[in-house]
């Protein structure tokens, strides 16, 4: 396993990426949507760094498909909101921003909602994997295109606990796969 991003580097550039979403909220109702369950970590440390009113909801998810080797579409049951976002600016908050898929499936499902802007915050943003012609609006780190755990993100249930981001190596995803 490769430390890419410490823990001290992971605490500057989350009081960063707070510091600019604090900017640009100032003064608005904000509601922050966690991105399923890799987003805990992330969304516990803004809310803290946030000094603003806010609303917090997360979003659980399914893939469809299941039982298949096929990629699906994110299937998102937006009734699990609790607090109408209607009028309200929406922060999806989401560890890692790979292909871009995820983002663009909820971005429309929850315009529809009709909250007065969705924005999008990610912890990682992978170099050279974007499928979709949108980008998130704050970005903690950049990062390679590689496997990565820690600070709430995972592989097979391990490695959520860590406090810092670390990139597996191809032998460390064959045996915690097995």
């Amino acid at each position: 396993m490769k430390v890419l991003i410490s823990e001290n580097e992971l605490r500057q550039g989350l009081t960063r990426m707070a510091g600019e979403i604090r900017a640009h909220y100032a003064d608005k109702p904000l509601t922050l949507v966690g991105v399923f369950a890799g987003s805990i970590v992330l969304l516990a440390d803004l809310i803290r760094l946030l000094d603003l009113p806010l609303r917090v909801e997360l979003l659980p998810s399914r893939h469809g498909g299941k039982g298949t080797n096929k990629p699906s579409p994110v299937v998102v049951d937006l009734d699990v909101l609790v607090s109408d976002i209607r009028g309200r600016h929406v922060l999806l908050v989401d560890d890692i921003f790979d292909t871009g898929d995820t983002m663009w499936e909820l971005i429309p499902q929850l315009d529809e909602l009709g909250p007065e802007t969705v924005r999008v915050a990610v912890l990682l943003r992978k170099q050279g994997r974007c499928r979709v012609p949108r980008q998130p609006d704050f970005v903690g780190f950049d990062i390679p295109d590689a496997f990565v755990v820690g600070y709430g993100l995972d592989y097979n249930d391990r490695y959520r606990h860590l406090p810092y981001i670390a990139a597996l190596e191809p032998e460390e995803l064959r045996e915690a796969a097995s």
